[in-house]
């Protein structure tokens, strides 16, 4: 903690604000006192616009203290949007988080990593796709990030991390619980493989139907490039790859997501007649990032054995509930 204190965390609480809010005032003060002394109206100046009422600081600097304390009793940190550690890619998007909070050791910002989401539902052929490009990008040096959900998310997380790259997922809730339930050993072997499990979202605030298409746009605000590897035509992975084309993201789609018509794959054969570029192997992403990628590879398993571990994922019951 350096000499702001709480600050950031206190004005990260603060409600009826945007992010665009929180941000101003993290620039505008540099301790919790300064904080402490402003009036409504000096507020509102700094915010220029209005406040329906105003907020008893000392209630919101307790609940920080808490939320502090239920931190480091847990093993969770968090950086401020203020702080040289805060990622320079979250920082660069139109709404970044004001705090972070984060298990494990956040992205090296000199590596690029590759988002990569897709249905909870996905066919056999867009599950084991997804843990192939994920294994192999990773013996290129490649860290995949995702948002550790069923189907598409979890089989992109499994090969990455076969390949002994470190994985990072972003959570749609409080950083202290892993949603769903049954990814806590997938979310473990992230934060064993030296990556980390992050969110917006402190001790405590649960999913709900807001959090999540949130914690997209950091998916792909972490990103260098975003692939949707299957997405129906109402799907969250649409959202994020939206916030990707915001975000001024390579936006790719899988071959295996457009390989026919069918209900799963609605959205990203719309993607990909947008314009969205087809991607059919790791290969395909080193060759659209101009070669550039670690030249060491972890120390994963070898390809062969992945490839064969992949096939394992050609029923229902393998790539949506068996760790591998």
């Amino acid at each position: 903690m350096t000499n702001r204190g709480l600050l950031d965390l206190i004005i990260s609480l603060l409600p009826d604000l945007k992010n665009t809010d929180r941000i101003m005032l993290l620039m505008a003060f540099d301790t919790e006192e300064q904080l402490f002394v402003q009036s409504k109206g000096d507020i509102e100046e700094i915010l220029k616009r209005q406040l329906k009422e105003y907020w008893d600081i000392s209630e919101y600097r307790d609940r920080a203290d808490r939320i502090d304390n239920i931190c480091k009793m847990r093993s969770i940190k968090w950086v401020s949007w203020a702080d040289a550690e805060y990622p320079p890619l979250l920082r660069e998007i139109y709404d970044p988080p004001c705090v972070l909070y984060y298990r494990g050791i956040l992205p090296n910002p000199e590596k690029s990593l590759l988002g990569m989401v897709g249905t909870r539902k996905p066919s056999p052929a867009a599950a084991e796709q997804a843990y192939k490009i994920a294994g192999n990008i990773g013996r290129k040096g490649v860290s995949v990030i995702s948002g550790l959900a069923l189907g598409i998310d979890a089989m992109s997380h499994r090969g990455n991390l076969i390949s002994g790259a470190p994985g990072y997922a972003v959570l749609g809730n409080g950083i202290d619980e892993i949603y769903p339930h049954s990814n806590k050993p997938l979310a473990k072997r992230i934060l064993d493989s030296g990556g980390a499990v992050i969110s917006e979202y402190a001790p405590g605030i649960p999913p709900c139907k807001w959090t999540f298409p949130a914690r997209n746009r950091i998916i792909s605000g972490l990103s260098r490039s975003v692939l949707i590897v299957e997405a129906p035509k109402k799907s969250g992975a649409l959202i994020t790859a939206g916030f990707a084309l915001e975000q001024g993201k390579d936006l790719w789609v899988a071959s295996s997501g457009v390989h026919e018509d069918s209900f799963n794959r609605e959205g990203t054969i719309k993607l990909a007649y947008d314009g969205a570029d087809i991607i059919t192997s790791a290969c395909d992403v080193i060759d659209r990032w101009n070669g550039a990628a670690d030249t060491q590879p972890y120390n994963g398993i070898y390809e062969e054995e992945m490839i064969g571990r992949s096939k394992l994922v050609s029923s229902m019951a393998d790539f949506l509930n068996i760790e591998l």
